[in-house]
Order: structure tokens, then sequence, then C-alpha cells
């Protein structure tokens, strides 16, 4: 019978821990998901996507008028019949219909509109615009042809959540948001991006898997995040948590370089290659056409917490209650980052703590907390950006509760926000915070924001559900 000692690893080191000698070995059963276990999750998610896209569907036809816009009525039955996605909206109104290659003949106007080809997004989401428009000619086409696009991103971050977390994938590969958002908005390749990069951490690739070098991990995964901010931005924020993690040695610290307490280079390594990543791709569009790549940007930059916002600066403040009040939005557009980067400094600070406490810097509960925050004091809280969070309930040991009740104020903010539009544009009525869809928003809005403080707290004490199971042993410290 072959055992090994107590204190001593699988590689014969001492190391005063019995931890990798009680690790299920690689592939087996009890460490991972099998492929028919896999294949069925990820069959999974995919009749749920299947499901988001004949909701979203719903918008389209059965006519089309000459620009290719869904007729009759679109304008109406976007909101009231609850199936509105920014996808068919903006077929119109970007040259998105007229092919129109993004960013290099762009701009924006000093009213604020965008022209030329230039969309208000990073250039990763333009690309994959304008090829999901490519061979598309009406709204219908388009929004079937993006959907085809981004499904496999989907697809992808069930089976990578799988392998990391096992059947609590099911989370995402059956979550109502998933239904509601998938092809609302260009969100699941950011997401795969996001996943893709925790997973490359804590599984590695290839025959060596997570054997590689820690710092051959993380600057792999450095440019997933750098290609997720050319996506949608937000994966840029986990770089200084994976950074912390690789500056304390991985999991305790047993990989840092010999005789070294800190990998400050390593560390630096991992903050160049996120950066280097996110400039080499925006730079050919930048070069081809400056006006129109940084155009996507003023855009986002000049977006006031407005009625469409579904933040709490909104609701909290009702800047649009009076037009004269440009001051609030004023005082908005300083109080939301500076919030956002406190709420990141604190979640670094409490991950800092733990390390000290527990020996393991949790970069991807800090990770997770600075999305809460992020959610919570952005000016702008778009629905879809619940699927950036539904991945943390997967890898994140939080509460049952948390989630059911998150998903449950995200429905009400969902449906209430599409049928509050469809109010106002049908009646235009005085109380226009009155009436059940007006109420069902404020739930939305405030539970949300409620559970997004509460979450903050619990995944800063929670520990995660990637272990390492499946992996050949770290390396350990002598």
């Amino acid at each position: 019978m072959n055992t090994v000692p107590a204190g001593v690893t699988a590689t014969g080191k001492v190391d005063g821990t019995v931890e990798d000698t009680a690790r299920p070995a690689r592939g087996s059963a009890a460490g991972r998901l099998g492929r028919s276990a896999l294949a069925a999750l990820v069959l999974l998610c995919g009749v749920t996507l299947l499901l988001g896209f004949a909701n979203k569907d719903r918008c389209t036809g059965p006519e089309f008028d000459t620009w290719g816009r869904s007729q009759p009525d679109f304008a109406e039955r976007k909101y009231a019949e609850v199936c509105y996605s920014d996808i068919q909206f903006l077929w119109i109104g970007r040259d998105i219909d007229r092919h129109v290659f993004p960013y290099v003949n762009g701009g924006i106007t000093p009213d604020g509109e965008l022209r030329g080809g230039t969309v208000e997004y990073p250039v990763l989401t333009g690309l994959l615009i304008w090829a999901g428009a490519l061979f598309a000619h009406t709204d219908a086409g388009f929004l079937l042809a993006s959907a085809l696009i981004m499904a496999p991103f989907g697809l992808v971050t069930a089976w990578l959540l799988g392998r990391l977390s096992r059947w609590r994938a099911l989370i995402w590969a059956l979550s109502p948001p998933l239904v509601l958002y998938a092809f609302h908005n260009w969100e699941l390749p950011v997401v795969a991006c996001a996943v893709a990069a925790v997973y490359v951490v804590h599984r590695g690739w290839g025959a060596q898997g997570v054997a590689r070098p820690l710092v051959q991990r993380a600057s792999v995964s450095a440019v997933l995040l750098g290609l997720g901010f050319a996506f949608k931005l937000y994966p840029a924020i986990f770089v200084l948590p994976l950074m912390l993690y690789v500056l304390t040695g991985g999991r305790d610290g047993r990989e840092l370089p010999a005789g070294k307490r800190r990998d400050v280079g390593g560390m630096v390594k991992v903050a160049l290659v996120a950066m280097g990543t996110a400039a080499a791709v925006n730079l050919p569009f930048a070069i081809a056409g400056f006006d129109g790549w940084l155009a996507s940007f003023v855009f986002q930059g000049q977006r006031k917490a407005d009625i469409t916002a579904n933040s709490i600066w909104f609701w909290g403040l009702r800047p649009d209650s009076d037009p004269e009040n440009e001051a609030v939005h004023q005082l908005i557009g300083i109080a939301s980052p500076v919030l956002v980067f406190a709420s990141f400094a604190a979640a670094c600070v409490v991950g800092w703590i733990r390390y000290q406490r527990e020996g393991t810097f949790p970069w991807v509960a800090v990770s997770a907390a600075m999305l809460c925050g992020f959610l919570l004091l952005h000016k702008v809280h778009s629905p879809q950006y619940t699927l950036w969070l539904v991945p943390m309930f997967v890898l994140m040991k939080v509460r049952w509760g948390w989630i059911a009740a998150y998903f449950v104020a995200d429905l009400a903010m969902g449906i209430g926000i599409f049928l509050w539009f469809a109010q106002i544009a049908a009646k235009q009525p005085s109380g226009i915070y009155e009436g059940f869809a007006a109420q069902a928003v404020m739930i939305g809005v405030w539970g949300r924001a409620a559970l997004l403080v509460g979450l903050f707290i619990a995944f800063l004490g929670a520990k995660s559900t990637v272990d390492d199971v499946d992996a050949e042993p770290l390396p350990s410290r002598v």
C-alpha cells in the first residue's frame, strides 16, 4: 500500500501539513465532474440559453420596415411585452444596419450623440456587434446572429464553472438572469473571460495543469482579464486582487520564490501583462480612428444617472425631477467613483487581514466583493449586470438565501422596469412613481442595493468553492 506520511507532500518534501495527501488524485471522480456530468451541465445551460433567445425573439417581426425594423408597434411591444433587448434596439441609430466597421470613422457630437459607426462599448464588443450585423438585414436577423455568436461563450462559462465548482455550476446554467439577460446585451463573452481567468489560476491548462508556476498561470489569467476589459471593462478590477495573490505566493504562500517572503516581481509582471493586453487590443483602433475610439469612453463618462440608469443614485436623489439641477449630476459624477474606489480599497484591506490570519490571500472573494461595490455605487446599474455577479454565487460558498433573495429582487427589477417604461410611454402619468410597475422597480433597486451591501460582507468572509481538488499537488516550500 502506497501511503504518504503526515507532514510530507506527494513530492516528498516536508511542509508541516497533510493538505496535499488528502486531495483526491487528478481526474478522480471525487475531484471533479465526469465528462457525462459536464456534458449534461452544458446541455442544461444550452436549454436555458434557448429560453433566453425565445424570450427576446418575441419582439421581432412579423413584418419589417425599409430599415429592417420590426413592425408593427415595435416601440410599444418592446416594453409592454417585456421582450426588449439592447441588441435589437441598437440595430438602428449606430450605423449597425449599414454594416459600418466600428470606430474608424466615428466620433461624438457636442450634444453627446455617437456617429459614424462608433458604439458605446469597448472595442471587442464593437467587433462582435459588427460581426453579428454583417449578414443581417433586419433587427431579427441581427438578434439571431448575435445570439449564435455569443451562445458558445455562455456554454464555455458553464463548462468552466462545472470544472471549478462541480454541480454548484447549476446556479449559472439554470439561473433566471440567464433567461432574462443572456441576449439582452453583449455580456456573455466578458463573463466567460472573467471565469476563465479564475480557471487558469486554479486549474491551469494542458497536461501540467496547476503544476505550472503561479506567475505563469497568473500571467495567462491577466491576459484574459485584459481581454475582458476590451469587452466590457469590469474584469479589470480583478487584476489588483490577482496581483496580491501572486505577491503572497498563492495558496498558503507555497509558490513564493525560494528565499523570498513576497513576490514583488511576479506581482508587477501580472499588472504589466494585463495592461499590455488591454493596450494591444485597443491600440489598432486608436491608431485607425482615434476620435471614434475615444468617443465610446467619452459617451460612458458623460452618461448621467437618469431614469434609465436603475441605480441608487437616481432613485435616491431623483435628479430628473428638476431640469435645472445639473449640480446633482455633478455631485453624482464625483461621489460615485470616489465611493467605488473606496469599496475596492476596503475589500482589499479585509482580504489582507484574512491573508494574515489564514495564510492565503482570498483573491476570488475580494474580487466578488469589489464587484458588489461597483454594482452598488456606480452611477449606472443596467439590468444585465446581474450576469456578472452570478458566477460569483458559484465560486463562493455564500448561503443559498442570499442567492434566492437576489434573484427575486432582480426579477422585480428586470420585469418591472420595462412595464414601467411602457406605462410612461403610453400614459405619461403625473404620478410617474406610482403604480405596481414603479413599485416593483423600487423594490428591485433597493432590494438589490441592500443585498449587495450584505453580499459585500458575506463574500469577504466566505470560503471559495475553488479548491484545486483535481489538479496535481502544488509545489511545497521547505
